[in-house]
């Protein structure tokens, strides 16, 4: 990974504050701004994969109080017929 400049402009006071208390902490203010923003980056996709899993749910009960429904018994006979098909392959190569 390559990395790059950021530039930005910010209060003088504030920048000094900050350099101390970084200082004081012993880190300095790119490493505290770099964790600032893996934080900021790790929380924003923490959020976009919660509104993507809203909706799946949202969308699955929909569907469901819609009466699109597959009787238990059905996806048992189908999975039952999965685990058959894959004991056999199986067993081919031993």
């Amino acid at each position: 990974m390559s990395d790059a400049t950021f530039t930005f402009q910010v209060d003088e006071d504030l920048k000094t504050e900050f350099s101390s208390v970084a200082k004081a902490h012993d880190r300095t203010g790119a490493q505290l701004l770099r964790d600032f923003m893996r934080s900021y980056v790790a929380q924003q996709q923490a959020q976009d994969y919660d509104s993507w899993l809203i909706a799946k749910v949202e969308q699955s009960r929909a569907s469901a109080e819609a009466g699109n429904l597959i009787p238990a018994t059905d996806v048992e006979a189908k999975f039952a017929a999965r685990r058959a098909a894959t004991q056999a392959r199986l067993a081919k190569t031993k």
